[in-house]
């Protein structure tokens, strides 16, 4: 098997080998490689000592001298060199309280988490899969080198990362690992918050989101996201919907692309049914004010994995405003746009139209013309260049001023009035007929317009 390697790793590899050392591309990128996918990174293994590393090249960056880790800087970029290890006692879940330098590659390799992740690669020797990583991939495996308990133990993140590289490249979970995962699944409580969020951004980003479902069936999500949980565990017995209210989040990180933002709102869009749900006579569910509630438990659990605050912001809205349909008439469209923001509402769409996606047939088509209309009605408003915020007003509060009025909170209530005319009427959106409707309002005056 050929991979072909960047200019710049090969580079590294080769100056390494011609000092009498040996070098291999090890890990993901030779993963992605065989898959025919672009790696987002290279890292290169070596027999070479961190010193002697850093002795062959102009530009380095000590990363991390005491597990073998220095950075080679190229044009700009860095490559990581590591020099051949075995991992010491992991006291933290997490990280190795010593690591061990050897000689051996295979050692090397038989330290890492999955076999599709233990493979290395120079041109010299071509492919060394010593733990059959090609294989699993054929099969469409993820399996852990060697005693997936130990493996587990060592660094409980990779309980995690399992799952995430289901979801990313498709594959099952093979069953020795998957059997470690639920036995060990508790372990995640030692991982950072900003781990967990890591992981779970790529897990949800990915192609196949849904695998969701094997961190609940294995116990991750009771440890990381209980909200998700409660989820599964609540049924929703309404013609909209047709299985529990996980089910349908599930659905919904199906039906929406995989923009971080979007699949976290879907994700969370409904957890604030569990705790609010009520059955009338007729034996049918009610979730009253599940978006309001909803929102405040996506902040909880977004600041819980550490997100930042622009993420946390958008996804509160979407999942606040995700159950927002008016009739669609421009009137109400343009209202909708202004409450949930401009920048925003695209996104809403997305989400509203996800949501639909996943409930149950009943009404579906009507859902469905009138989330199309609404789109169409947006999609005239923009043409016409219609004002949807104060910024877009023809007057700002310099012109107030100019025009005689006073600064201070007045001046504020009058802009929002003279939006909330516009958005009425956007006709009225010129300069002479706000200033004029300012001063009627700054008299008391009933404007006659």
């Amino acid at each position: 098997m050929e991979i072909r390697l960047p200019k710049n790793v090969k580079k590294i590899i080769d100056t390494l080998e011609q000092a009498g050392y040996e070098a291999y591309a090890v890990g993901g990128c030779v993963r992605d490689s065989v898959l025919g996918r672009e790696p987002n990174d290279w890292d290169i293994t070596t027999s070479a000592r961190p010193l002697e590393t850093k002795a062959l090249f102009k530009r380095t960056v000590d990363t991390g001298l005491q597990h073998g880790t220095v950075t080679v800087l190229l044009d700009g970029e860095g490559y990581e060199v590591t020099t051949y290890r075995i991992d010491g006692e992991y006291e933290d879940g997490r990280h190795p309280k010593e690591v061990q330098f050897t000689e051996k590659l295979v050692e090397d390799l038989r330290r890492r988490d999955f076999t599709i992740n233990a493979m290395a690669y120079n041109e010299r020797e071509g492919l060394v899969d010593a733990f059959d990583g090609i294989g699993d991939m054929e099969r469409g495996v993820i399996r852990c080198v060697g005693d997936a308990g130990e493996r587990f133990t060592e660094d409980a993140l990779r309980i995690l990362r399992a799952v995430r590289f289901s979801a990313q490249l498709g594959f099952s979970i093979e069953e020795n690992t998957r059997e470690a995962i639920e036995r060990l699944a508790k372990n995640l409580e030692k991982i950072s918050a900003e781990r967990i969020q890591a992981e779970m951004v790529k897990l949800l980003a990915s192609p196949h989101p849904g695998e969701l479902r094997t961190a609940w069936e294995t116990g991750i999500t009771a440890v990381i996201l209980p909200e998700f949980d409660a989820m599964m565990e609540t049924e929703q017995h309404t013609p909209h919907h047709w299985g529990s209210v996980g089910e349908h989040t599930l659905r919904c990180l199906e039906s929406v692309e995989p923009d971080r933002t979007l699949r976290l709102a879907m994700l969370l869009h409904d957890a604030g049914k569990p705790a609010l749900r009520t059955t009338d006579e007729e034996g049918r569910d009610h979730f009253i004010g599940h978006p309001e509630a909803g929102e405040r438990i996506a902040e909880q659990v977004l600041r819980r994995w550490k997100m930042d605050n622009d993420t946390i912001g958008r996804v509160k809205r979407l999942v606040r405003f995700h159950d927002l349909r008016p009739v669609p008439t421009p009137r109400s469209v343009r209202r909708m746009i202004y409450k949930v923001g401009e920048e925003l509402f695209p996104s809403l769409l997305l989400v509203q139209r996800a949501d639909i996606l996943a409930q149950s047939n009943y009404r579906w088509e009507e859902k469905l013309r009138a989330l199309e209309e609404t789109e169409r009605i947006y999609r005239e408003i923009l043409a016409a260049r219609q004002c949807l915020s104060i910024r877009g007003l023809a007057v700002g509060g310099r012109d107030l001023i100019a025009d005689g009025m006073k600064p201070g909170p007045a001046l504020g209530r009058t802009l929002t009035a003279l939006l909330e005319h516009v958005l009425e009427e956007p006709e009225h959106n010129t300069k002479e007929y706000l200033l004029a409707l300012s001063r009627a309002l700054r008299q008391g005056e009933p404007p006659l317009f």
